[in-house]
């Protein structure tokens, strides 16, 4: 579940503001017409109806423009006929000028659009990706119900360096990943698509939740680092924090393993509580670089009616104006009693707010409740 903004063609005459917006031009022409066949004889104001299809090509398509241009140009031999000037010079030249620049307009309009339907055609091939790499999470597993939050800094971007998975074992759990790569743009995108594939493929396999950890950091570091030269292996940056979890279907509790990911939070009535493991590991991607890694898991109480909150630093360090952090802790007791989905739906409203609509950074959040079997 993720809001973002989609784009769409300016339709000639879509539903709309377009047809609304018409009005300005139409009585443009209207007053133009109107003043100038009964003002007197040494005014002119016809060379204002050059303005309507002007106008218009900056709301509408590009058959508004030519129907605007049309009035344009049928307003000034209506006043040429009616002032008995219209076989004059000037008269002639304010009707080829007209046209001209209707001409224009609407060549202006016919490139934006087809420019506009290449950038609909992009950004579709852009979600299909995006629907493979991050894909939805499931609503319900096991006894557990589940929404995800992706919120991209780039207004026109669906798809960084956060990430979040899930998967179903044969031993009746269903295991998470929420992650953060290091970096932005092309490399943090690839990089992530690397853990979410090195996830899928391992979680429902993997017999213990640490030898999942050991997979995804050696699969992490061999594929960042495989084709680098010794002296560039050396000064790899690429790393990921993540936080891996396996709850189980019979069991009131959460299994994790923290590598340099914020905690979760879990609620439970109005008090939250972090669960901060002892042991915080090394980032995806540092797991091996002191000898062979080896993870920890730490288990907390996960009960019937508890909520479960992963997120990445994106939400915590997100700043308002005056440079204060999201006060993530503070407000989620606030939606505990909420539905998965609408907890996420009244995060992303109140942290959008408190950055008045713009994010230094991606921002990923995975809500997770314990029902009843």
């Amino acid at each position: 579940m993720a809001l973002r903004p989609r784009l769409e063609l300016r339709g000639s005459w879509r539903p709309g503001h377009a047809p609304a917006l018409l009005v300005i031009p139409v009585a443009l022409i209207v007053t133009v017409c109107v003043v100038d066949v009964l003002a007197p004889p040494h005014i002119h104001l016809g060379p204002l109806l050059v303005a309507a299809p002007a106008l218009t090509v900056a709301f509408a398509g590009a058959r508004a423009t030519a129907l605007m241009g049309a009035l344009a140009v049928a307003a000034q031999v209506l006043i040429g006929t009616v002032r008995e000037v219209l076989t004059t010079a000037n008269v002639q030249a304010q009707i080829a000028s007209l046209i001209i620049v209707s001409a224009v307009c609407v060549t202006i309009c016919l490139v934006r659009d087809r420019s506009e339907r290449q950038l609909l055609q992009v950004r579709s091939v852009a979600e299909a990706a995006q629907s493979v790499l991050l894909r939805p999470l499931p609503t319900h597993a096991g006894p557990l119900r589940i929404a995800g939050l992706y919120i991209p800094a780039e207004a026109e971007a669906d798809l960084g360096g956060d990430l979040y998975a899930a998967a179903r074992t044969i031993h009746d759990s269903t295991r998470l990943l929420i992650g953060d790569v290091r970096g932005s743009g092309l490399a943090a995108i690839n990089n992530a698509a690397l853990l979410l594939g090195a996830f899928r493929a391992a979680a429902h396999r993997q017999a213990t939740l640490p030898r999942l950890a050991v997979h995804l950091d050696a699969a992490f570091r061999w594929d960042t680092s495989q084709w680098r030269s010794p002296a560039e292996q050396d000064t790899n940056e690429d790393f990921a924090t993540a936080t891996l979890l396996d709850i189980p279907d019979h069991e009131p509790v959460v299994h994790l393993i923290t590598c340099g990911h914020p905690p979760p939070l879990l609620l439970r009535g109005n008090r939250l509580t972090p669960l901060t493991a002892d042991a915080s590991h090394l980032p995806i991607g540092f797991g091996g670089s002191f000898g062979v890694a080896v993870y920890e898991v730490q288990t907390f109480p996960f009960e019937v009616g508890d909520l479960l909150l992963l997120y990445t630093d994106g939400v915590i360090e997100a700043r308002d104006t005056e440079g204060l952090f999201y006060p993530f802790s503070e407000r989620a007791p606030q939606w505990t009693k909420d539905d998965p989905e609408e907890v996420l739906r009244r995060l992303q409203d109140d942290l959008m707010l408190h950055v008045h609509g713009h994010l230094d950074d991606d921002a990923a959040v995975v809500a997770i409740r314990r029902l009843a079997l």
